[in-house]
């Protein structure tokens, strides 16, 4: 089945936090969460750019970091992510049987078995080896089920403009996180942006803006091939700690 029910690093551990005791699901919002999660499962294939800011605890305190991801994607086994960014540069290259990590900057790279689909590749990949896919958990097809288990608060906001585009915008909060989702308000439901909000610490906070969507374009399968540039050094990638 040709279908790219997953997709595209994990952001933040949604699944990790309890709800509270008392608990507001609204339906609407659940509908339209539903209604996106359902047309991104029936994409055979897309590209998009994803334009991120991610805080992180500096020296003198919060800095906010910029990074811009080109992601082409043929389900249910091929992928490219393409990163550039304030602390890196990397490309990963998914055919359906290899995956390869490449740092731009380092001018090194390492090959690994792989999967036969992207989503035991995202899981796999972060479980082991700790290797984070941008804005993965927005596309899983369990992602209402993940937020209903794990946010006591869901939430129809009502409609709000993104780049000119009119979205539905949906709150989901639990005691350590607050996530904002903008959804098109269109006969395609795609996902527009995403702010999270950390509720303890200094409130760190991570947005995406989903942008340039093309779906189900002829894409060159070569693309998902790995060809190491020249004085490119193939190097092992370490397995995280148990």
């Amino acid at each position: 089945m040709k279908k790219i029910v997953i997709a595209l690093c994990f952001l933040c551990g949604i699944s990790s936090f309890a709800q509270n005791n008392q608990s507001v699901i609204d339906s609407a919002a659940i509908n339209i969460i539903d209604n996106m999660g359902a047309y991104i499962g029936s994409i055979d294939a897309c590209t998009l750019t994803l334009e991120r800011s991610t805080d992180y605890d500096g020296y003198y305190g919060l800095e906010k970091h910029f990074y811009t991801d080109n992601i082409s994607m043929i389900g249910p086994n091929k992928m490219l992510v393409q990163t550039r960014g304030t602390q890196h540069n990397k490309d990963y290259y998914y055919n359906g049987t290899k995956f390869v990590y490449y740092s731009v900057d380092e001018n090194n790279y390492s090959v690994l078995d792989a999967p036969d689909n992207i989503i035991k590749l995202i899981d796999g990949f972060h479980k082991k080896f700790d290797i984070r896919f941008p804005a993965a958990d927005i596309f899983y097809p369990s992602l209402t089920d993940d937020m209903i288990e794990n946010f006591s608060n869901i939430i129809y906001m009502g409609n709000d403009y993104i780049d000119n585009v009119l979205c539905y915008h949906v709150l989901a909060s639990n005691n350590k996180l607050n996530v904002q989702l903008w959804i098109e308000n269109d006969e395609d439901p795609l996902p527009k942006k995403m702010v999270i909000i950390h509720k303890d610490g200094n409130h760190n906070q991570y947005e995406v803006t989903f942008k340039d969507w093309v779906i189900n374009p002829e894409i060159d399968d070569t693309i998902f091939n790995f060809y190491p540039p020249e004085n490119s050094r193939n190097i092992d990638i370490m397995a995280k700690a148990e």
